[in-house]
């Protein structure tokens, strides 16, 4: 027998929001404003999803997004609160955004700055900086189309999408972002730091539509910054306005089933048999196990299994999270050391599903800018493989440790010379770990692959196509991965849901 709990005190319409990432606690906000009464419910012990907060050993690791983009559209959820962000949150600005180093030990300094970075360009193919200039010209273009016009509106008909073409034909959204570089630029190194920024979303360079150029221009207009505190000061900080508006975020209540009654959502049941009736859904969990896992197949026309087994999906991430009793100032904030290979590798990621031996990697010492983050004297780092997900076969159980003894290896003979003798504490995360714990279809760190034919329209609505009163945010609908794209997510929820009184009307 089911145990029920209703949400309904009252008249006012009802709204449970599974999961609580940011695309989850951004939703939940903007329902409250709206009006509907909001529970959160969340897996976890803790609020935040992939950005879910490790302490250990008296160090502070975010799990996940350490790089904060078009912080206006945090600030939009605090102006809704009637209250502001920087009461809360200390954001601040990097320099440079990203050290890209090179596997021959050069390096290029990416910022914000339009004569340091035609500096930077210069110092590798001065050649490239008339091309450089048109690269930007095409991102602003994208970032207008694709960003401002696009990126906050549900796709939620097919003529949405009619209405899109115009824009997209403008952006050459056919076209993959390393061959729009490639148009414009020659140097190989160059291409390399122009074309890299699909893989923070999930995407691969050679294969994601030209549209995420507009990831470029985002970057420039309103910088790279960092939360005091890690990523997880800014969840804290967005939970903490929904206490104040009087909503629940009930942790460790993992969603088992969506309950759907003549083609609507009823409610949600949860793994301990409870029952939570409510008017309207929002699933902020990953989209593909929305509908796989959380739904009868009988409920699903649109997004059905075969339909979700033969999506493509993102690469995984191999994560080492790690802290020294040791400082090494000239490590940034963010840095990116790319491998000899880029196109193969990625290949071999997005095509083959084997793992390579030869790997990319992100290395992020947040302590750089927030020593609070590590005892005295001490650095917080992780870094961060993009490796293939669970379609690869990777027995990772066996390979986990093998793979990291092989990054600690590079690591030392490149940046962090010696560091292993001053390890204080270690742990990692494995595709297998976001499958598991973050049920994510495959393990795939970012949902489906964010290819044209799998974008906007193509991707699960905001507005479900198989059951009434369903609504999706996060990575797996539009407009997609990323700190933006799921906060922009539930901004373009807002376009689709009732008003609260025509739900109970």
């Amino acid at each position: 027998m089911l145990k029920k709990a209703d949400l309904r005190e009252d008249d006012a319409s009802t709204a449970i929001v599974i999961g609580s990432g940011f695309g989850g606690l951004a939703a939940a906000i903007r329902l409250s404003c709206k009006g509907y009464k909001v529970i959160v419910l969340e897996k976890l012990d803790a609020p935040g999803g992939r950005a879910y907060v490790h302490r250990r050993d008296g160090y502070t690791f975010d799990a996940g997004p350490t790089i904060i983009t078009a912080p206006f559209l945090l600030n939009e959820l605090w102006e809704l609160c009637g209250k502001k962000m920087s009461d809360d949150v200390d954001l601040r600005l990097m320099d440079p955004f990203y050290r890209i180093r090179f596997d021959d030990g050069t390096h290029f300094d990416y910022t914000g700055d339009p004569a340091r970075m035609r500096a930077e360009v210069a110092k590798f193919a001065p050649e490239d900086l008339p091309g450089y200039e048109r690269f930007l010209a095409e991102a602003e273009k994208c970032y207008k189309l694709g960003f401002q016009e696009l990126s906050s509106t549900a796709f939620d008909s097919i003529g949405d999408l009619i209405r899109a073409i115009p824009s997209m034909i403008k952006m050459r959204a056919w076209e993959s972002i390393y061959k729009l570089v490639a148009r414009h630029l020659k140097n190989d190194k160059i291409r390399q730091v122009m074309s890299f920024h699909p893989l923070l979303i999930g995407g691969n360079p050679f294969s994601v539509t030209a549209v995420y150029a507009l990831i470029n221009s985002l970057e420039r207009r309103h910088g790279v910054h960092s939360a005091m505190g890690g990523t997880g000061s800014l969840i804290k900080g967005i939970a903490g306005l929904l206490a104040g508006r009087g909503v629940e975020i009930r942790l460790n209540s993992e969603v088992k089933r969506i309950e759907v009654v003549n083609g609507k959502a009823q409610g949600v049941t949860l793994a301990n048999g409870e029952f939570i009736a409510s008017d309207i859904v929002v699933s902020n969990a990953d989209a593909a196990w929305t509908y796989q896992k959380l739904i009868a197949p009988e409920h699903r026309k649109v997004w059905t299994d075969a339909k979700v087994n033969k999506s493509k999906y993102s690469m995984s991430l191999f994560v080492w999270y790690f802290g020294t009793d040791k400082q090494y100032p000239d490590v940034p904030h963010h840095m990116i050391l790319l491998g000899k290979r880029y196109k193969e590798l990625l290949t071999d990621i997005f095509k083959k599903h084997v793992l390579a031996d030869d790997f990319s990697l992100y290395l992020h010492r947040p302590t750089a800018t927030d020593p609070s983050l590590a005892p005295a004297g001490g650095d917080a780092f992780y870094v961060l493989a993009p490796v293939p997900n669970l379609e690869s076969g990777t027995d990772w159980a066996k390979e986990a440790e093998p793979y990291r003894q092989a990054i600690a290896k590079y690591l030392d003979e490149s940046v962090l010379p010696g560091f292993e003798k001053h390890l204080k504490t270690s742990f990692l995360m494995t595709p297998q770990d976001f499958q598991d714990r973050l049920l994510s279809v495959k393990g795939a760190a970012f949902g489906f692959e964010p290819l044209l034919l799998q974008s906007a329209w193509f991707r699960p609505h905001n507005r479900s196509e198989d059951v009434k009163g369903l609504y999706m945010v996060g990575a797996g609908t539009h407009p997609g991965a990323g700190i933006p794209g799921v906060l922009s997510s539930a901004k373009a929820l807002m376009s689709v849901v009732p008003d609260p009184k025509k739900v109970l009307a």
